[in-house]
């Protein structure tokens, strides 16, 4: 059975382990990166059956892929600064960002 996600695409999270915020851009139901990358940045080995997220950094040049279980809600309300943004968002509102319209 596969879980439901915590959190969703716009919402800007923070990671408990590694302490920066982000803005999730992505979803996946399970993970689905590759093995290879698996063993070598998964050193927790968080569970591959939880939902994993793709997620812009802020303040960064780059963006992560994250499981579930290191994420947190950002109390701060404060908007994510990531020269991607305007590729995944139209603007912020209510504290989180609004996915841009596929034309």
């Amino acid at each position: 059975m596969v879980a439901t996600p915590k959190f969703g695409i716009g919402q800007i999270i923070h990671h408990r382990k590694f302490d920066y915020r982000g803005v999730i851009v992505d979803v996946d139901a399970e993970y689905s990166g590759s093995e290879e990358w698996y063993e070598l940045m998964a050193r927790s080995r968080p569970p591959k059956d939880a939902p994993w997220y793709h997620v812009l950094v802020d303040g960064g040049m780059h963006s992560t892929y994250v499981a579930e279980r290191h994420l947190e809600t950002d109390p701060t309300g404060k908007q994510v600064e990531h020269p991607a943004l305007g590729e995944f968002f139209d603007r912020f509102e209510d504290g989180r960002y609004i996915m841009r319209r596929r034309h």
